[in-house]
């Protein structure tokens, strides 16, 4: 344990996330935002809960029918993904599995994906992004010193599974996102908003990066056509299930040969390397925390169990995490001397360059006042 830090007494949330608070028992303000969300959205008994999974799946096959799809299924390759794609196809659904491939996809990923469309005879969409303009964005991301790179493979995410649905005329997107596995929030100052394309653009201009050309991406006022407009729901699917993580890879690895990762979002290379290294040596955060603690909120894990994992580096050896560094520098084309001079700049906010950010707060809050009903627009 790092001195001077605490830690709540409840998950393994700490102050290294600058607005905890904590209670007189030491409990901390994120889980117990997580068991009020819980209560809220998934605290239902069985016969609500498959009623509330009917209604929804009625609803995806008529907006569907006499489609070649129902609905779009982002999938990365990750266990929550996954297990939305399996649990869609059991349940009747007619998925198309879109995949957004950044250039940094790890082998395992690419073998999980396989496996589950092969076995679930679907058809998969793959966009693959241009590598010289995304390592170009990627370039410029680094040079500003903001913490959330991954706002670019995000957003480009979020465009193709909106583009998607909006070719084929679909209603509804079903996502991996849900409360049991991430319902602890990523701390505030950790990411970014993701449909926040005047960041990329104005960022990628600050620093001699490449313009939008090929790379899919979506704007706070593009997201807002597909679901005011379009009325493309986007459905953390995961939500209307009984969700355990660990039953759904026992039987991802039982049906489908999936090979787990060592924590989540790690089935890209980038990410990997990003939230395991660059996070906490250039940022001093560490996002394990907040994903083991919705573990331990959803009773998936022990406290005790989340400590042991949260503690040390992320990764299994530091010859992985030496392996990941020089596969890094090396797919990025710096020199070690670059790499320093990264890591030992001071991180800058993404609000030192364009942003519409605080329009999105805006329309977010007029949205959720006229009262309509959507699905999760941002996940960590």
């Amino acid at each position: 344990m790092i001195p001077n830090i605490q830690t709540c007494t409840r998950c393994i949330m700490d102050t290294t996330a600058q607005d905890i608070v904590f209670d007189d028992q030491g409990v901390c303000n994120y889980c117990t935002a997580f068991l009020e969300k819980k209560a809220k959205h998934i605290a239902l008994s069985d016969d609500e809960r498959e009623s509330r999974l009917v209604r929804l799946v009625d609803m995806v096959k008529a907006t569907g029918r006499k489609k070649r799809y129902d609905c779009i299924i982002g999938l990365s390759g990750g266990v929550d993904s996954s297990w939305t794609l399996v649990r869609a196809v059991q349940l009747g659904l007619r998925p198309l599995a879109v995949h957004m491939d950044s250039g940094w996809n790890s082998e395992l990923a690419q073998n999980n994906i396989a496996n589950l469309v092969r076995s679930l005879d679907v058809d998969l969409y793959t966009h693959v992004i241009d590598w010289p303009e995304i390592r170009g964005l990627m370039e410029a991301f680094f040079a500003s010193d903001v913490i959330d790179v991954e706002v670019l493979y995000d957003n480009a995410m979020l465009a193709v599974n909106y583009q998607q649905a909006a070719k084929h005329g679909l209603k509804h997107i079903l996502a991996g996102t849900n409360i049991a596995t991430e319902g602890v929030d990523i701390p505030k100052g950790w990411n970014w908003h993701k449909a926040d394309k005047r960041n990329i653009v104005g960022i990628s201009r600050a620093f001699g990066g490449p313009k939008l050309k090929t790379f899919p991406s979506i704007s706070t006022m593009g997201l807002a056509k597909h679901i005011l407009i379009d009325r493309i729901h986007w459905i953390s699917f995961l939500d209307y299930l009984d969700y355990r993580k660990s039953e759904a890879l026992e039987v991802l690895q039982r049906d489908f040969g999936y090979k787990p990762y060592l924590h989540k979002h790690y089935e890209s290379v980038f990410t990997r390397f990003y939230q395991g290294y660059l996070h906490p040596n250039k940022f001093g955060v560490d996002k394990r925390k907040p994903h083991l603690s919705s573990l331990v909120m959803s009773n998936e894990m022990t406290r005790d169990e989340a400590l042991k994992q949260a503690s040390g580096i992320a990764y299994p050896s530091e010859k992985d995490m030496e392996a990941d560094r020089q596969y890094f520098i090396k797919k990025m084309g710096w020199s070690e001397e670059k790499f320093a001079e990264y890591i030992a700049r001071p991180e800058r906010p993404h609000t030192d360059y364009p942003s519409e950010a605080a329009f999105y707060e805006k329309l977010l809050k007029l949205y959720r006042r006229l009262n309509l009903k959507m699905g999760r627009l941002i996940w960590n």
